[in-house]
C-alpha cells in the first residue's frame, strides 16, 4: 500500500479523477440550453438542479455527451454486435487499423531508403532534403481527396489510397531521425573503421546503422502516430469503405456526437497500443544489440 501510494498510480488518478468532474460540469454547462427547450416544450417548470443535471446526462444528441455515455457507446459499439457488422466498432477499428500499419511499413521502409541515400550522397542531401521538407507543409487535408479521387479514377479503391495517406505522413519523421541517426558516429570512429580497411557497407552496418536504432525507434513511435491520423484523414474523404474516419463522418453528418467521441476514444487509445508496441519492439532490440536498461 505505502508503494502504491509513494508511486505514480495516486496522481494519475486524482488527475483523472479531475478530468472526469470537469468533463461532466461541462455537460451539463453545454447541454442545458438544449435542456431548456425540451423542458419548456413539455411544460416542466422548477426543476431541481439534480434532476436537470441527470436530464442533461440522457440527452440522445447531446452537444456534450457525458463520459459514462460515451462510454457505454465503446462498449456497445466492441461487444454489442458481431464483429463484422457494420455497426461495430471494433468492424471499423480493424479498416483503419490495417491501412494504418501498411501506410506505416511504406513509410518507414522509404524514410530509412531516402536517409541512407542522403547521408551517403551528398547531391541528395542539397536535392531531397529541401523538398522532403517542403512536402510536409501542404495541408493533409487538401491532399487526401487528391489522392483518393485521383487513384479512383484508375480503378485503385480500398486500402491502398488510406495507407499511401498515411505513408506521406509517417516517412518524415523516419527520414528526418534516420539522417540525425546515421550521421552521430564520430569522424574519429569512421576514420577508425577506414584504417581497419572497412568497406562503406560495414561501416554502415557495423557502426552507422546500430548508432542510429535509437532514434529510429523514436521516430517510430511519433511515424505509427500521425499514421493512423493519416488514414483517418484518408476515410474522411471517401466513407464507402468503413473505418473509424466513416464513423466521424457519419456521426459529424446526423448529428450523433456520442457516436463522435467514441470513435474518437477508440483512435486514441489504438494509437496508445499502437505506440507501446514500437517500445516493445524497440526494447527487443535493444537486448540483442546488447543495450543495458
Amino acid at each position: 500500500m505505502r508503494g502504491l501510494m509513494g508511486g505514480k498510480t495516486v496522481p494519475v488518478l486524482i488527475v483523472l479523477l479531475a478530468i472526469v468532474l470537469f468533463w461532466y460540469v461541462m455537460a451539463v454547462v453545454m447541454n442545458a440550453p438544449w435542456q431548456n427547450t425540451l423542458n419548456g416544450r413539455a411544460n416542466l417548470t422548477d426543476v431541481p438542479l439534480t434532476e436537470f443535471a441527470l436530464q442533461t446526462f440522457t440527452q440522445d444528441k447531446p452537444v456534450l455527451p457525458a463520459p459514462h455515455q460515451v462510454i457505454g457507446a465503446i462498449w456497445t459499439g466492441l461487444f454489442g454486435s458481431a464483429i463484422t457488422a457494420p455497426r461495430s466498432l471494433a468492424f471499423h477499428a480493424g479498416i483503419t487499423l490495417g491501412a494504418t500499419l501498411l501506410g506505416f511499413g511504406l513509410g518507414t521502409l522509404l524514410g530509412v531508403l531516402l536517409a541512407v541515400v542522403i547521408v551517403h550522397n551528398n547531391a541528395s542531401d542539397r536535392s531531397l532534403m529541401p523538398w522532403i521538407i517542403a512536402s510536409q507543409t501542404v495541408p493533409i487535408l487538401a491532399i487526401a481527396p487528391m489522392v483518393v479521387v485521383g487513384l479512383g479514377a484508375v480503378g485503385v479503391t480500398g486500402m491502398i489510397p488510406k495507407a499511401l495517406i498515411s505513408m506521406y505522413l509517417s516517412f518524415f519523421p523516419v527520414v528526418v531521425g534516420m539522417v540525425k541517426g546515421l550521421r552521430t558516429p564520430e569522424q574519429i570512429q569512421l576514420d577508425l573503421m577506414r584504417t581497419y580497411n572497412a568497406s562503406p557497407l560495414q561501416i554502415f552496418l557495423k557502426l552507422r546503422w546500430p548508432a542510429s536504432v535509437p532514434i529510429l525507434f523514436a521516430s517510430m513511435k511519433v511515424g505509427i502516430a500521425i499514421s493512423l491520423i493519416g488514414a483517418v484523414v484518408g476515410e474522411l474523404s471517401n466513407n464507402a469503405g468503413g473505418g473509424l474516419g466513416v464513423r466521424l463522418l457519419t456521426g459529424s453528418y446526423n448529428g450523433q456526437t456520442i457516436q463522435i467521441w467514441a470513435a474518437l476514444f477508440i483512435a486514441a487509445a489504438l494509437a496508445a497500443i499502437l505506440v507501446i508496441l514500437v517500445g516493445w519492439g524497440e526494447r527487443l532490440a535493444n537486448q540483442r544489440m546488447g543495450v543495458r536498461a
